[in-house]
């Protein structure tokens, strides 16, 4: 029986995301279309709370910092995560991701990756009770990216990724459901000022999920925002004894996205007309209210962590998250491992928070295999 509750609980969270018909209450936190994009995408990130704009970079690079591709010491590399979803409540929902680059010389590189998002097996009921058969929701997304330094310390990376989302099909309440598309892009830059040994500073700036609004339904007025984000970072690394490298960083992501109108009791979302006008207003317009009045603490959030390596064989990493306006907060601990061409990374997430602002990976365990399939260059 509990295990059927939780699913009810899901299945409602995923009809809110395509199509709310009314509400009595405030909602204190700005929701968006496509979330999966927000998760972080690899365990060695997510081992630091998520701290990885201005980190060394790696094959998932394409995930946080494109512009970081460039600087890798090897010409090519591909990577493997697997997350499992709300752990704590069902075993079928996870997001598995892949990525890879290829250095084309010593100044440009190419990437691709695919997000993919299964949110398991749903049975589907209307407001009585009635059966509406089973779904299989699912969501994904496939990158393609290039990047190039334009000095030695200095890249720029861009990417254009295609979103899709199936969460709903058929006809439900009156209300024909489709599964959605959209098309977004990443404009990435990265400054590296590390020495030959790797120590030094490194910092990130990435403008990410910037595209078009996304439908589940032909009406033009009921396209939702994608999570277009803003996000600043900046790390240090410090080598000790040849064989001893420790790194500090923190990233600040923003979502540019505005916070809907507060609701009215009572009001039904098709004749509010403040609501018509939040959904009305253009893509490029809606970054910049993100950024300013009201908005612009909200879905703000800071993340520090650190990376230990010795003999860079095994790492252990810890970090902790704060998403400020709704106070959602945990910590993360990971370990890592590297063996000639190949590296296993382990990450966990430990809570600090219950109920809704508590985080879906709190207590998970996810893991990332990487392989180098070149030898070293620079």
């Amino acid at each position: 029986m509990q295990y059927k509750i939780y699913r009810v609980f899901i299945t409602i969270a995923i009809v809110l995301l395509i199509n709310t018909q009314s509400f009595t209450q405030p909602i204190n936190v700005v929701t968006t279309a496509v979330p999966f994009l927000r998760i972080s995408p690899d365990a060695r990130a997510g081992g630091m709370g998520n701290v990885s704009v201005a980190t060394a970079p790696d094959a998932n690079a394409i995930f946080y910092n494109l512009a970081k591709i460039p600087f890798n010491t090897t010409r090519s590399s591909i990577a493997l995560t697997y997350t499992p979803w709300l752990k704590d409540v069902v075993n079928d929902v996870y997001m598995v991701n892949m990525a890879g680059y290829y250095k084309l010389d010593g100044v440009q590189a190419a990437s691709a990756a695919v997000r993919y998002f299964n949110l398991g097996s749903i049975a589907f009921t209307d407001f009585q009770g009635n059966s509406l058969g089973q779904g299989r929701p699912r969501e994904l997304s496939i990158d393609l990216g290039y990047a190039r330094k334009l000095s030695d310390q200095l890249s720029l990376g861009i990417t254009l990724r295609y979103i899709n989302s199936s969460l709903a099909s058929g006809v439900v309440n009156g209300v024909s459901y489709k599964p959605g598309s959209a098309v977004a892009g990443d404009i990435a830059s990265y400054y590296s000022a590390v020495d030959e040994m790797g120590m030094g500073w490194r910092f990130g700036v990435v403008l990410s999920n910037l595209g078009s609004k996304i439908a589940y339904t032909s009406n033009a007025n009921q396209k939702d925002y994608i999570p277009a984000n803003l996000a600043l970072g900046a790390s240090y690394t410090h080598i000790f004894q040849d064989i001893h490298s420790l790194s500090f960083g923190i990233d600040v992501n923003k979502l540019l996205v505005p916070a809907a109108p507060t609701p009215i009791t009572g009001d039904v979302i098709g004749n509010n007309d403040r609501l018509e006008k939040y959904r009305s207003q253009s893509v490029v317009s809606s970054w910049f209210k993100a950024l300013s009045g009201t908005d612009n603490m909200k879905e703000t959030q800071a993340s520090i962590g650190g990376e230990y390596w010795y003999n860079n064989q095994f790492a252990f990493r810890a970090g902790y998250n704060h998403a400020f306006n709704v106070d959602r907060r945990y910590a993360a601990i990971g370990a890592g491992v590297k063996y000639n061409a190949f590296q296993l990374n382990f990450s966990y997430l430990i809570p600090a928070n219950t109920g809704v602002v508590r985080n879906p990976l709190s207590n998970t365990l996810r893991f990332s295999l990487a392989f180098d399939m070149d030898e070293k260059q620079k």
